[in-house]
């Protein structure tokens, strides 16, 4: 599903990335750890087409996404990729279902068409009362969750988390690791998170280790 060789990326004179070589099988869910400034943000963003590598290749269900026009880009981005971040990234002045449907919106999906899709996605996720809640009203975990249920929208091929529960508390964080495994059961979906939670990162299927800008094999 995943196949990314030789990715390489730096920033002035700082070599971030010094070649990574990557393969996902879809269905996967791999964490990657390291110390901070290992280059795991980097290379996450750079398989989620946030930035460009210097140098490489990579390919997500076939397709090098980098080969494609600024418009195509962006839509592929949309449509087979889901992101997921450390501080949920919610519009506050948005309800929980409207923060939910914005990727749909962004298709031009109907407004119904959206606010089902959402409905179903909180009811799934256990927020099936909240969904005219604004993120000010809801609990941390309600909000990942919420975060969660957006990534979900267009129904993506991968799960793109950067330290997701790193803002929550353990009861909560913990509950968020369940749901990962839950969507990758119930919906085949595909992770890759990027983690300091060695509980969640050893719960993975694979646990790769960075450390400056390559990778060394964990478990």
């Amino acid at each position: 599903m995943i196949k990314a060789v030789q990715i390489k990326k730096s920033y002035g004179a700082l070599q971030v990335l010094k070649g990574v070589d990557l393969e996902i099988e879809k269905g996967e869910i791999v964490s990657i750890v390291g110390a901070s400034g290992a280059g795991k943000t980097t290379l996450l963003h750079i398989l989620g087409t946030l930035d460009q590598m210097d140098h490489g290749h990579l390919s997500i269900n076939g397709i090098n996404p980098f080969t494609l026009s600024k418009k195509a880009l962006a839509d592929f981005r949309n449509k087979q990729l889901g992101f997921i971040f450390q501080f949920h990234q919610l519009l506050p002045e948005f309800t929980a279902l409207e923060n939910v449907c914005m990727p749909a919106m962004i298709q031009n999906t109907s407004m119904k068409q959206a606010r089902s899709r959402g409905m179903e996605l909180l009811d799934f996720l256990g927020l099936k009362d909240r969904w005219q809640h604004k993120p000010n009203e809801l609990s941390g975990g309600e909000q990942q969750r919420v975060a969660v249920a957006r990534a979900l929208m267009n129904r993506p091929s991968l799960i793109l988390a950067d330290e997701p529960s790193g803002n929550l508390d353990t009861k909560s964080a913990a509950a968020l690791h369940d749901l990962f495994f839950e969507l990758r059961k119930e919906l085949d979906q595909t992770f890759i998170i990027v983690t300091h939670n060695m509980e969640l990162a050893q719960m993975a299927d694979r646990q790769l280790i960075m450390e400056n800008g390559l990778f060394k094999l964990g478990k």
